[in-house]
């Protein structure tokens, strides 16, 4: 089978759609079901429009889905392992001087406390 510049162009482009329809998706059901103010009936009523209706049951989804409040986006970023000193009631500041206590005590090296000191700041 011989393939032309454009075959191999359309193939890659199927490719990452059908790619990006599976992840929309896996990160749609991932949210209906880690959320904690849904009923089981409300997750099933969610999965079944998705499932029936893909795309239009995305886009209600994402327009419906209520903005979640600090405490659970803490709670994801906890679980991301992503560091939010402001989501968890810290300040930039707050974080840095414990860092600087840890570092100062030996309990982590030089690049480790640089490491998570940007990203301190990178939060901020």
């Amino acid at each position: 089978m011989d393939w032309n510049l454009g075959e191999v162009f359309l193939t890659m482009l199927a490719f990452f759609f059908w790619f990006t329809f599976i992840w929309m998706f896996v990160g749609v059901f991932a949210d209906i079901f880690r959320r904690t103010d849904l009923s089981g009936w409300g997750k099933a009523g969610w999965v079944a429009l998705v499932c029936v209706l893909p795309f239009l049951g995305v886009l209600m989804y994402m327009i419906a889905r209520p903005v979640p409040d600090a405490e659970v986006q803490a709670m994801y970023a906890a679980q991301a392992g992503v560091v939010a000193p402001q989501a968890a009631g810290f300040s930039s500041a707050d974080e840095i001087a414990k860092l600087t206590k840890l570092h100062d005590g030996g309990a982590i090296s030089d690049g480790e406390y640089e490491k998570l000191k940007g990203k301190v700041l990178a939060t901020a």
